[in-house]
């Protein structure tokens, strides 16, 4: 097949009065290298941003649609998150109960409350681990079961990378019996209607848009980017930052409820504009979720103190989640919106904030 000469024009909509948002996003698509992108924001109870453009496939033969899907990385936590929300919500889980009290092989001592935080110390493996054992959920889990965590539970925060679904998702299936994937589906995406899945089935593999610029020094294990402990919780075990691997038919059939979700823009933006229309969760259980539960230095990422709510990250602004290679879903409690953007080209979040500022502007809202 004769590869395009032309980047397919963007496609979607914008409500009246928010085409500086298209504008935004036009500039952010003319300046990607690889894959395309997506975004879409909801605001005073309706759609007012759902744009998407540039290539799905990293052969630049394949356009990207309104129903391609991408990993987002990190922006993955938050629905891993919302599967033991649920089950607190329905009083399955306790959130100051032992964690030990469904999964009684964990020798890292913490409460459900502190697993959701990211207060474990369960960041990193000690020893090498094989490449398969991303894909391997019964090994991963019981690797993570025996493993001495970094720090005593409540007393430092760090984000668990690699290992945050699989500890999140390990404790909803010893109470529910379901994997968080399936969880997932059936009890939080499927009755929202969004389109987005961990664990992928034969019909949603055909709309993935392949992750580029993974082949970037700056993705590599000795890039600078990494603090120690970040680089030994990202890369053991391997395969998350290489494409070979995240773009692979295997990986995207797994689940790795840390990072490899796959979904649209739309759909990222769809749970936030949920959960403040205040569906999915009670109103007590979303704003308890939603505020600070541990704050500091995280000690895996680095950088300014930062706070954890229950899955989220929390700020004055709201809450949600930023991933590797620059997604972002977020909730906008000061002004009300919901708002996501998926990308295929690895990078910063830039572009993302460049797109969003342009609606905060709209909303008049100071810029992040």
């Amino acid at each position: 097949m004769t590869t395009p000469l032309t980047t397919p024009p963007l496609d979607g909509h914008v409500a009246p009065g928010f085409e500086a948002v298209r504008e935004a996003f036009a500039d952010v698509m003319a300046a990607q290298p690889g894959t395309g992108a997506a975004v879409a924001a909801w605001s005073d109870g309706r759609w007012v941003v759902d744009l998407w453009g540039g290539w799905a496939d990293a052969r630049r033969t394949l356009p990207w649609s309104r129903d391609t899907t991408v990993m987002p990385y990190s922006v993955t936590k938050p629905f891993a998150a919302l599967t033991a929300l649920v089950l607190v919500d329905r009083g399955l889980l306790d959130l100051d109960a032992p964690v030990q009290r469904h999964w009684p092989e964990l020798r890292a001592a913490a409460t459900v409350r502190q697993l959701l935080s990211h207060q474990t110390g369960l960041v990193a493996l000690v020893d090498p681990a094989p490449g398969a054992m991303l894909h391997d959920w019964d090994g991963l889990c019981a690797r993570l079961a025996v493993e001495e965590p970094r720090w005593e539970s409540g007393t430092a925060i760090g984000e668990s990378a690699l290992f945050y679904g699989h500890l999140v998702g390990e404790l909803v299936r010893r109470v529910d019996g379901r994997t968080p994937g399936t969880f997932l589906r059936d009890e939080v995406c499927g009755p929202l209607g969004l389109d987005f899945a961990i664990g992928l089935r034969d019909d949603e593999l055909v709309r993935v848009a392949d992750l580029t610029g993974l082949d970037s020094p700056e993705w590599a294990p000795d890039a600078p980017r990494w603090t120690p402990l970040l680089r030994q919780a990202m890369f053991n075990p391997p395969g998350a930052l290489d494409a070979g691997t995240v773009n692979s038919e295997r990986f995207r059939r797994a689940e790795v409820p840390a990072i490899n979700g796959h979904g649209t823009a739309r759909a990222v933006a769809g749970l936030y504009a949920a959960l403040l229309r205040g569906e999915l969760l009670s109103p007590s259980l979303r704003d308890e979720a939603a505020r600070p539960q541990a704050c500091g230095v995280d000690a895996v990422m680095g950088g300014p103190e930062r706070c954890w709510g229950l899955g989220f990250a929390v700020e004055d602004d709201g809450f949600g989640m930023g991933g590797t290679g620059g997604g972002v879903g977020w909730a906008c409690t000061t002004g009300g919106y919901a708002y996501g953007f998926t990308t295929g080209s690895m990078g910063g979040h830039d572009g993302s904030d460049t797109v969003e500022n342009a609606l905060r502007e709209l909303l008049s809202l100071p810029p992040l």
